[in-house]
């Protein structure tokens, strides 16, 4: 049996609650190490189920606004200072040894914060063990991750930690049950919420496009470059943090207006077809149907919304059908396709998304069209996808995001969406 291999069995046999205690002694191992250097940071984590990446990137971008010197750890990329490079690990929180040097590093370069994407995973396994968070930020929890977690219970318990360590909190009051991130009531806890009103924080007048939205907060005018409503829930979240760490609304609001997008998320690809290209990482229920609620009232009447999709190899199994109901109650055209099977049968995912998927039982409607599609290869779904689409339509390919790999086992292939987009679009232009 091949080393590679007899590690994984051997990982799979052995209970989480043991791994974790290695885990737990590697963590206290590199805090020492590395002389506890989140001690000379304000550090800003932010966990949620969906939207991350990007609540972490406004944080940073306030902070630079301010003329902050910065660090950023998250699923897509890395930054100290001026200093930035990409992500290739495909985990969004890194190992305890790699996050000490790392706050190591960004102490020696004169940084003041570290924002750092917390992952539930990461928590669980004591990888941030030792840092010592100033503020957590949440932005919801739905159903994910259920594989590793079990239930949601334990999914929200493991969230919660983070919550019972850090000196303030921001909080989504639209997600369920949102106080039971803040049991501390000595603590200070921000609430944001595009739907209450009581919050804190609140956004009203709210307007979308497919090149961005606007809002207000407290009388003033926001303006995002990044469309979709889960953004304005986004930017409100880094509004939260900017109000606890006393930044005035109107510098936050020059610097969210700053930013041109975050790879991978709601990222339009532009196109002389007239079509609108939307990549996104979205791969639970929940931020397909945050991504619907954003995308179906621009749709235009006539037009078709295509969507190119699969689902995570080695990762909660049950999401897999209720993602192909999603998608098949609100695209016209739905294309099953490969995305990251790890071990896992590739063929055997999509047989399960697919349990979901309600055109597959009428392929052909009565203008003779099929409107399901199953083609393993994801380049080759990408370009039946855009060989479909007509002037006006939307073609959405969610799963990858600004990944730079697929993962078939141990191997790494190398994959980059927005490219691979633009060679099929110039092929079928050709």
């Amino acid at each position: 049996m091949p080393l590679h291999s007899l590690r994984r069995l051997i990982s799979r046999l052995l209970p989480q609650v043991v791994k974790n205690q290695y885990h737990l002694l590697q963590a206290v191992a590199a805090c020492i190490s590395f002389g506890f250097p989140g001690r000379k940071l304000v550090v800003i984590g932010v966990t949620g189920t969906n939207g991350k990446t990007t609540t972490t990137q406004f944080i940073a971008r306030i902070l630079e606004h301010t003329g902050k010197k910065v660090s950023v750890a998250s699923t897509i990329n890395f930054q100290i200072g001026e200093k930035k490079w990409s992500n290739a690990s495909k985990f969004t929180t890194l190992s305890a040894w790699q996050l000490q040097k790392f706050l190591r590093e960004a102490v020696a370069e004169g940084c003041e914060y570290a924002v750092i994407e917390t992952s539930s995973h990461a928590l669980d396994q004591y990888r941030v063990w030792g840092v010592p968070y100033a503020i957590a930020v949440m932005t919801n929890v739905t159903r994910e991750h259920l594989d590793y977690h079990q239930t949601m219970a334990a999914y929200r318990r493991v969230k919660q930690s983070l919550f019972l360590r850090a000196k303030q909190s921001v909080i989504n009051m639209d997600m369920e049950d949102p106080g039971y991130f803040c049991p501390d009531k000595k603590k200070r806890a921000l609430f944001y919420s595009i739907k209450e009103q009581s919050a804190h924080i609140f956004a009203e007048k709210i307007e979308l496009d497919f090149k961005g939205t606007s809002f207000i907060v407290d009388t003033l005018h926001f303006r995002l470059q990044m469309p979709g409503l889960f953004n304005i829930e986004n930017a409100l979240a880094a509004l939260g943090v900017a109000r606890l760490l006393n930044i005035d609304f109107s510098s936050a609001r020059e610097a969210l207006a700053g930013v041109t997008g975050v790879p991978g998320r709601m990222e339009l690809v532009p196109n002389a077809r007239d079509i609108d290209i939307i990549i996104d990482y979205a791969v639970t229920p929940d931020a397909f149907e945050k991504l619907y609620a954003s995308i179906l009232p621009l749709k235009i009447p006539g037009t078709k919304i295509i969507h190119v999709f699969g689902a995570c190899g080695d990762r909660d199994r049950g999401k897999r059908p209720l993602l192909g109901e999603i998608a098949s109650g609100y695209a016209d055209i739905v294309i099953l396709t490969n995305e990251d099977p790890y071990y896992e049968d590739p063929e055997q995912i999509l047989d399960e998304i697919e349990q979901g998927v309600t055109k597959k039982n009428s392929l052909l409607p009565t203008d003779g069209k099929k409107s399901f599609f199953r083609i393993f290869d994801r380049r080759a779904a990408i370009h039946q996808a855009l060989a479909l689409a007509e002037i006006g339509d939307i073609v959405l390919v969610t799963g990858k995001g600004a990944e730079s790999s697929i993962a078939i086992g141990d191997k790494r292939i190398v994959w980059n969406e927005k490219e691979i987009i633009e060679e099929e679009l110039a092929r079928i232009s050709a």
